[in-house]
């Protein structure tokens, strides 16, 4: 582009470096415009009615949660109540509670725990989600990158890598994927539901965190992967995960595990030893809240309109700074949280680096790859969703900048 280009591009970093800017976009967290949303939620519950379904959520009891939670994402999910197990705000910490019961007691049809075992593998499809890769790492299980495209994993490297008995199972993001934003297409989750892995306690765990979370559109609905399994004859192959995070407060929601009823039951065995209940009176004010999936997809429209000017103003500053450039390509989700944008090769590191510099944080480059590392140093993900609007379209001129700075740098001007 020349080296009068780098000079201009070069001063207009400086004046964005010289503003003193805190501008924070590293985290896909909900807006104090969304938090307000669920204000109700925090009157919702009166002490003197605090039993239904014969169950006093302010007392010892109901391992698996309270009845009208288990029926409230049953309904959500299209699966039966006896299929989830409620737990606390958390579904990442549920998450991880899997793992670690597969780690020190073993899942439903494994022969021993994974603890025991020579060498543990998991796939994870990329780009996906940082902390999902921290969890199986943690355990000293190795990261096996998948590829991942608009209709999901590729399930030819899916289906060849899971004829190792180490593999034990495979992270999905199926709705609105984190951070591209896809939704896996209806023959690669009937492939996966299909799966013949070589381990017989491969576990698929379907992070289903976006099922409800539409920026624009209508809600749009998705297949049960757990009657699919059943269908397939690998009733036990799947456990789902929910939480209310983004639909209401995140520091204080509900989290779901679905699975089989046999999966069920083994993990409430295991459970049984760690806990009594999860806070059932938190649960019952949040099904008080938000009803049923009827009235939850209605509060859902109400996120996405908030959600939506955010998103089209960092789409809109990319479209008209850096599209005539081709110097990178990125996404256009419908629902989720994120825009995945793809940088010119060795250039994602540097653009990061640039825009911190510049007073914008952003989420580490590489970050969405299994111990960090993006092979083409080329993946960044922006989350537009917590900044008021008039910080998402400074932080997006900011970020057009620095990209266009960091390109120029690596084609040496």
């Amino acid at each position: 582009m020349g080296n009068y280009v780098y000079e201009s591009v070069k001063a207009e970093f400086e004046q964005w470096k010289g503003q003193g800017l805190s501008l924070n976009m590293a985290r896909g967290k909900p807006s104090l415009e969304q938090l307000e949303l669920s204000r109700g939620l925090l009157n919702v519950l009166d002490f003197d009615d605090c039993v239904t379904d014969g169950v006093d959520a302010r007392n010892y009891g109901e391992l698996a949660g309270m009845p009208c939670a288990r029926r409230y994402w049953a309904e959500l999910l299209d699966v039966t109540p006896e299929q989830c197990f409620v737990g606390g705000n958390s579904s990442l910490n549920m998450m991880y509670d899997l793992i670690a019961k597969a780690w020190s007691n073993g899942l439903l049809h494994s022969e021993k725990p994974w603890s025991q075992e020579e060498k543990v593998k998991f796939l994870c499809p990329v780009p996906g989600y940082d902390r999902h890769f921290r969890v199986t790492e943690s355990f000293g299980i190795e990261l096996i990158a998948v590829k991942c495209g608009e209709g999901g994993p590729d399930m030819d490297q899916v289906e060849r890598l899971a004829a190792d008995p180490q593999v034990k199972g495979i992270w999905c993001v199926p709705k609105y994927s984190n951070p591209d934003g896809f939704i896996y297409s209806d023959e690669v989750i009937r492939r996966i539901a299909a799966l013949k892995p070589a381990a017989p306690d491969f576990v698929v765990i379907w992070d289903n965190a976006y099922c409800v979370h539409e920026i624009r559109g209508d809600y749009v609905p998705f297949p049960d992967i757990l009657k699919l399994c059943a269908q397939a004859g690998n009733p036990d192959l799947v456990f789902e995960f929910a939480s209310t995070s983004k639909i209401t407060l995140p520091g204080s929601g509900m989290a779901v595990m679905a699975a089989s009823v046999a999966n069920i039951q083994h993990m409430s065995k295991l459970m049984d030893a760690q806990m009594i209940s999860c806070d059932k009176l938190n649960q019952l004010r949040l099904v008080r809240f938000l009803k049923d999936k009827a009235h939850t997809l209605e509060l859902m429209k109400k996120h996405g309109d908030v959600l939506r000017p955010r998103f089209d103003a960092f789409l809109h500053a990319l479209e008209e700074e850096i599209k005539p450039l081709g110097i990178a390509r990125w996404t256009n989700p419908n629902g989720g949280y994120f825009i995945s944008l793809y940088t010119q090769p060795g250039c994602a590191k540097r653009t990061v680096a640039l825009c911190k510099e510049a007073g914008l944080v952003m989420t580490g480059a590489g970050a969405a790859y299994p111990y960090g590392n993006d092979p083409d140093d080329s993946h960044i993900r922006i989350a537009p969703s917590f900044p008021a609007l008039k910080d998402v379209e400074m932080a997006a001129k900011v970020f057009c900048t620095c990209l266009k700075l960091a390109t120029l740098e690596k084609q040496g001007q």
